[in-house]
């Protein structure tokens, strides 16, 4: 990925500010002088706002709620919403934003005859349209982000069925992928691209992938149209195979560009609140995966068992094996620097007297769902001021506001692979099951640089190929780890993997999409009142009725699927 400076985006941010508000042309009279007149915008000026804002956005989503929904992580402060799904309306303008940008750009390089441009935008299109489709359903679309067009007003956009937008979705990628392939480098300013500096074969590999992804999304609803986009775009070649060709933004560290969990004297919390989900470590640590290190921290404070106790656990942490009299628990800072310098911190506990549930292993983390998940496994320092000793923490680099493995990653090698591992197992003309999950398995290993562990870790018995759809989802599951978002849609999809909320949801299964925003409810209001009514009321909808995150759309409608 091409990098540009973030100062560069902020400056441009503030010009288009003031056309993104605006619907109307600007006239003489109206026009502001500070911004860009769409007229005479440049393509390359609006193509960093689209790119950065969609990854970003993205990463929000799948290293934030959704990977709560997935249980990779859980948090043990501000949790309901992560580990619970205690949803209010969720509003979508922030992408709705990012399509009228997107739009501009493609209207001015449809006028400056920059086909590069033009397929960036409609690759672009399709992946924000299909977030916004995947997450909430059905969705304004074909009367979306006009205003007032052509003397018509469309203030208030209809809703299209989510049938209608995949369909759109899937043809706009078909369009782009030709696109590409006659596209010149004519207007190309390579490090305005912030996925691929400029290069229109892996933009046309990237959209060739997200076809592959929607496809396979509607392939329970249209099974004859998935098979044979996928097949065509199998036999074409032309598709993401390699993890140095995922389509990912690099967080620097920037000012506008710092990684959610960045930790610091002043938002430290951010870091310290986010803990793997037992879920996903149970998954880690049962089968020697690799990329446990790389994710996960041990626990600072390490329980041990010890018969020789007279009580059933020690007020008191060890040092090297030497009681630290009168310390409960240290702080974060203080642990980092002793345990850097070698030291071993741990609390002894006598098995035959503790009465209360602990977990005495070197990696532990977070059941999903708890009532108090501050207290668990015998914290002594419950609440958010400091961190539970007795819980992992992410790895250290997720300390830092950015770096070489923090990316936002829109797609990669690894689902692509896995998408073609899944095919293959419904009998459909893609290659060899066991080597397309292989692939996918080699690919995400070395995303995150412990690709030499690969012949080890495809031994084990869990890993090992079974020729089952349950462990390709399995394995693609784990290899979305801070792209949580895709592992959910798939869950809609198939019920795989099999998970169960904790005790706190208010409902024994997961959700399956947001609420609609109060904007879109109030302003729109009979529009989305008719969108409501579509979705499928479920036993599990409670007092939100149709408009709740346990209702189905279209998608998932007459499936049984994931529940």
């Amino acid at each position: 990925m091409k990098s540009i400076t973030r100062y560069k985006i902020i400056s441009i941010i503030l010009v288009l500010l003031t056309w993104v508000g605006c619907q109307d042309e600007l006239t003489e009279l109206n026009q502001n002088p500070n911004g860009i007149d769409p007229g005479t915008a440049n393509p390359n000026m609006i193509m960093p706002i689209v790119l950065g804002g969609a990854a970003q956005s993205y990463l929000g989503l799948g290293f934030g709620d959704i990977a709560g929904v997935m249980q990779q992580t859980q948090k043990d402060g501000w949790f309901s919403g992560h580990n619970s799904y205690d949803w209010n309306a969720q509003d979508w303008t922030g992408w709705y934003g990012l399509l009228r940008n997107n739009d501009l750009m493609y209207q001015r390089a449809k006028d400056l005859d920059w086909q590069f441009h033009q397929s960036v935008a409609l690759t672009m299109k399709s992946f924000i349209f299909g977030a916004i489709t995947d997450l909430w359903g059905d969705a304004p679309y074909t009367d979306a982000i006009k205003g007032n067009q052509g003397g018509l007003n469309f203030e208030y956009p209809s809703f299209d069925s989510q049938e209608i937008i995949y369909d759109g979705i899937i043809e706009d990628l078909i369009a782009a992928a030709a696109l590409f392939t006659q596209a010149d480098e004519t207007g190309i300013v390579a490090n305005t691209d912030l996925y691929y500096g400029g290069n229109t074969q892996a933009w046309q590999q990237f959209a060739n992938s997200l076809l592959l992804r929607y496809y396979l999304r509607i392939s329970e609803k249209n099974p004859s149209k998935a098979k044979a986009g996928i097949e065509s775009i199998y036999q074409g070649g032309k598709y993401i195979k390699d993890a140095d060709m995922d389509a990912t933004l690099n967080y620097t560290g920037g000012s506008n560009d710092l990684w959610p969990s960045e930790y610091s004297s002043e938002a430290g919390s951010n870091y310290r609140r986010l803990k793997v989900c037992q879920t996903l470590l149970d998954q880690l640590t049962s089968t020697d995966d690799p990329r446990l290190a790389v994710w996960i921290a041990p626990v600072h404070c390490q329980w041990v068992a010890d018969a020789t106790l007279t009580t059933d656990v020690e007020p008191f942490i060890r040092k090297d094996g030497v009681v630290q009299e009168g310390v409960a628990a240290l702080e974060d800072i203080e642990y980092v620097a002793a345990i850097a310098s070698g030291a071993k911190f741990t609390r002894h506990y006598n098995p035959m007297l503790i009465t209360a549930p602990l977990n005495d292993d070197e990696y532990v983390g977070l059941p999903p769902g708890l009532t108090q998940p501050s207290s668990y496994n015998l914290n002594p320092t419950p609440g958010q001021s400091v961190e539970n000793q007795h819980v992992s923490q992410l790895a250290s680099i997720y300390r830092n506001s950015g770096g070489n493995l923090l990316k936002a990653r829109l797609i990669s090698a690894a689902e692509v692979s896995f998408i073609l591992a899944e095919a293959a197992l419904k009998g459909w003309s893609v290659g060899d099951a066991k080597t397309n999950y292989e692939a996918g398995i080699r690919q995400s290993l070395a995303t995150w640089k412990v690709g030499d562990a690969y012949d080890s870790f495809i031994q084990q018995s869990a890993v090992t190929f079974s020729g089952t759809v349950e462990q390709v989802l399995q394995q693609k599951w784990v290899a979305s780890w801070t792209s949580a978002t895709e592992a959910w849609f798939d869950f809609r999809r198939t019920g795989l993997p099999a998970l169960t909320p904790g005790p706190a949801s208010g409902q024994p299964v997961l959700p399956v999409r947001f609420n609609y925003g109060s904007n879109e409810l109030s302003n729109n209001a009979d529009n989305a009142s008719n969108a409501t009514l579509r979705l499928e009321i479920t036993p599990y909808s409670g007092a939100r009725g149709n408009d709740s995150q346990w209702s189905k759309t279209w998608l998932i409608q007459g499936t049984s699927k994931p529940w």
